[in-house]
C-alpha cells in the first residue's frame, strides 16, 4: 500500500480525503503524525499555495504529498475571501469570526451567490517538475444566518438551493459527493489512474 502524506493538520479534512482516496489503496497519513509544521500560504492564488504546501510536506517526510488550497469565493465581494478564507478575520484562525465578518460584509446585499473552490496538488517528491493538479467547484449562496451542525468553516452559511440545505446540514457521505473537495479529489483520482505513484 503506497503511503501519501496529507499536507494538512486539519483532522476533519484528513478524514474526508482518506475516504475519498481509499479506492486507490493509498494510505493517507496526516503531516501532523510527522510533526511537520504548517507551511506558509503567502501567495495570491490557490494553485501556488497548494504547490507550496505539498512541496513543504514532501521535503519534511520524504513521501509523496497531497495538498489542497480551498476557499470561498463570493461574487459580490469580488471573489473574497478567496485564498484568505481561513484567516479572513485575522489571526488566530476562527470559523466563528470569519462567518461573522462575511455576514457583516454582505449586510444588505441582494446578490449572495458564492462558490467553494478547491485546488489539489500531488507532488511525488519535493522537486517534482510535473505535479498532478486537479480542481473542483461547488456553487451555492450565502444565508443571512448559520444553519447546521456538521462540517466546518463556512459550511453553516453555504446554502444549496436545490437541496434546501446548507453544507453543514448534509451528512458526510453526501457532502463528499457534492463538494468542491470531492470534485477535486475525483479529478485527482482520474489523474492518478493515468499517472500512478509507482
Amino acid at each position: 500500500m503506497s503511503k501519501l502524506v496529507l499536507a494538512s493538520n486539519n483532522a476533519k479534512k484528513a478524514a474526508e480525503l482518506s475516504s475519498l482516496l481509499a479506492p486507490l489503496g493509498l494510505e493517507v497519513i496526516s503531516q501532523a503524525e510527522f510533526q511537520v509544521p504548517e507551511a506558509g500560504e503567502p501567495y495570491a492564488t490557490f494553485v501556488e499555495n497548494a504547490i507550496a504546501k505539498a512541496r513543504h510536506a514532501s521535503q519534511h517526510t520524504g513521501l509523496p504529498a497531497l495538498a489542497d488550497d480551498s476557499g470561498l469565493c463570493v461574487l459580490a465581494l469580488g471573489g473574497a475571501p478567496g485564498v484568505h478564507s481561513a484567516r479572513f478575520a485575522g489571526e488566530p484562525k476562527s470559523d466563528l469570526r470569519n462567518n461573522e465578518l462575511l455576514l457583516s460584509r454582505l449586510a444588505g446585499e441582494q446578490d449572495r451567490r458564492a462558490y467553494f473552490y478547491c485546488m489539489a496538488v500531488l507532488m511525488r517528491h519535493p522537486e517534482d517538475p510535473r505535479p498532478l493538479v486537479a480542481d473542483g467547484e461547488w456553487h451555492g449562496e450565502i444565508l443571512e444566518a448559520p444553519r447546521g451542525e456538521n462540517g466546518f468553516g463556512y459550511d453553516p452559511l453555504f446554502y444549496l438551493p436545490d437541496l434546501e440545505q446548507t453544507a453543514a446540514e448534509l451528512d458526510a457521505a453526501l457532502k463528499n459527493t457534492l463538494s468542491h473537495r470531492g470534485a477535486a479529489m475525483r479529478h485527482m483520482l482520474d489523474r492518478l489512474r493515468v499517472h500512478p505513484l509507482e
